[in-house]
């Protein structure tokens, strides 16, 4: 057995386990900068209300077609709004969910994106 750790981690396999570790961390910085710039848009009410968003879930656009435009039911507008952004942002986690999960092989790691 090897000196250092009981279950035989020696210093050799230790090294090993840390250069890989880090090598990990790296590809996952750098592949959370690339989601991080990735757009996401949605479009609701067959293409009323397009909401855009990047990786960092930051709204970057909304377009509202002009017959959605109805004072009479603001309501409904702003329920398309909603409903936009939030599929937007919902595209948003998704990917980073599953490319980051690939990463790291599915381990549960909260926080980490």
């Amino acid at each position: 057995m090897a000196k250092g750790f009981p279950g035989g981690f020696g210093g050799g396999n230790m090294n090993n386990l840390m250069k890989q570790a880090q090598k990990l961390q790296k590809q996952m910085e750098e592949t959370q900068k690339e989601l991080e710039n990735k757009e996401y848009e949605t479009s609701v009410g067959g293409g009323a209300v397009t909401a855009k968003v990047n990786g960092k879930k930051q709204l970057l656009s909304i377009k509202i077609q002009p017959d959605v435009l109805d004072p009479d039911d603001v309501e409904m507008l702003e329920d398309l709004v909603l409903s936009s952004v939030n599929g937007a942002i919902q595209q948003a986690e998704e990917d980073a969910a599953s490319t980051m999960g690939k990463m790291t092989g599915g381990f549960n790691m909260p926080g980490l994106f």
